[in-house]
């Protein structure tokens, strides 16, 4: 009888747990958590929803959603992707339904409902689950299989192990992955809001903008999406995009930086030419503050107005050429400097962790020791938010699981 243990009770483990029981319905299978609790990630994950995957079908697309580790896994979603998450969940009693911006979560709008999923299927396949029985130590024998050392002291056998423990950030098995050959890349924060202070910012906490672009200077790249402004600073999708490219660079500059801000994507500086001309010609003499463009959020104009040193009388037909290039420098192209990050707890991903060229993605086990496999955040593999970070669990857990009961 095959032994096979799975490392971490979250989205990646129990996948590779169930799949492995499935293709192997003989194997003794052992699932591992440290803590009280699995799939914890699971349970906060889109405000208590559960963000499952995104409703991208196209691999080469899907996998453009990852500033570390697109590469291997375009072929890999060729082989799960989320229309197969969405399948196997359906077969599991579970319907998910899309959202505008793509996000798919269960019709429950309850995480609970997809916790309640994942360990049903774990129950019925025969896995079973270990909760605080931390892992300190992994070794391979001299006849193939691996020792694990358990943190009451204790050892067991298997033939088998998965590795699908979450970030690496702090975890006790860092030392002991290195020692058995494998390579951890550096770790960091991704997917993190921006703080700041900046009197155009005042007063405005929770509100939004539908679609800002965001551009790290002086040569980042820009993400667009829906912003929000926080009491600390910035946060939304656009933020947390753009910390999920620039996450090692960010990281090097210890959290100080200058940001542009575009607060339309989809309006440059024409666009606002056009708009001011009409109100000079049709609203000459009402003041500027009361007139925001289309779209605007009148509170973040007047403040924008304020800092582009127009006074609270200037009406449009008074707007100087000078005010009026301020007026579009803070629209389109205003900066902002940065002095730290605030984790987003429900969105909290790590970038960096074992080294993809060491693994056979084809079956998620490690080029350098036979019979060992690697699932989820703990692979130098992380997403942008919206789901992406799931599917990558659901892919990965799903390829190791198959090749572990095979």
């Amino acid at each position: 009888m095959k032994r096979i243990a799975v490392i971490g009770g979250g989205a990646a483990g129990f996948f590779s747990a169930v799949t492995a029981a499935q293709s192997d319905p003989t194997a003794k299978i052992t699932l591992f958590e440290q803590g009280k609790h699995c799939l914890k990630k699971v349970k906060i994950s889109g405000g208590g929803r559960c963000n499952v995957t995104h409703a991208c079908f196209d691999p080469e697309k899907l996998a453009a959603h990852y500033p570390r580790g697109a590469r291997e896994l375009r072929p890999a979603f060729h082989r799960w992707q989320p229309l197969d998450t969405i399948a196997w969940f359906e077969a599991h009693g579970v319907t998910l339904k899309r959202e505008k911006d793509g996000r798919m979560f269960p019709i429950t709008d309850d995480s609970q409902t997809i916790i309640d999923c994942l360990s049903g299927a774990a129950r019925r396949n025969g896995v079973k689950l270990r909760k605080e029985c931390g892992l300190v130590g992994i070794e391979k024998n001299n006849e193939g299989s691996f020792l694990l050392y358990l943190k009451d002291g204790s050892s067991e056998p298997f033939d088998r192990v998965c590795i699908a423990g979450g970030s690496l950030k702090n975890s006790p098995l860092t030392k002991a992955i290195e020692q058995l050959g494998h390579t951890i890349e550096p770790l960091c924060p991704s997917l993190f809001a921006f703080n700041l202070t900046d009197s155009r910012l005042t007063g405005l906490s929770g509100l939004s903008v539908p679609n800002a672009k965001v551009h790290v200077l002086p040569d980042g790249l820009s993400q667009s999406g829906p912003l929000l402004i926080t009491h600390r600073g910035l946060s939304g999708p656009a933020i947390l995009r753009t910390s999920a490219w620039e996450a090692r660079t960010l990281n090097k500059r210890d959290y100080r930086f200058e940001i542009r801000i575009q607060w339309d994507a989809d309006k440059g500086s024409d666009a606002y030419k056009g708009e001011f001309s009409e109100f000079r010609k049709f609203s000459a003499k009402k003041a500027i503050k009361n007139s925001p463009p289309e779209g605007m959020p009148r509170r973040l104009w007047e403040q924008l107005t304020l800092a582009a040193g127009i006074n609270e009388q200037t009406n449009w037909g008074h707007l100087s050429k000078t005010s009026e290039n301020k007026l579009l420098e803070q629209l389109t192209s205003g900066r902002f400097t940065v002095n730290g990050k605030t984790t987003n707890k429900e969105e909290f991903v790590t970038a960096g962790g074992i080294s993809l060229k060491e693994i056979d993605f084809r079956r998620m086990e490690s080029r350098i020791v036979k019979g060992l496999y690697f699932a989820g955040e703990c692979l130098d593999i992380d997403g942008i938010t919206g789901g992406f970070n799931f599917q990558a669990a659901w892919t990965t857990g799903y390829l190791a699981g198959q090749a572990m009961g095979s």
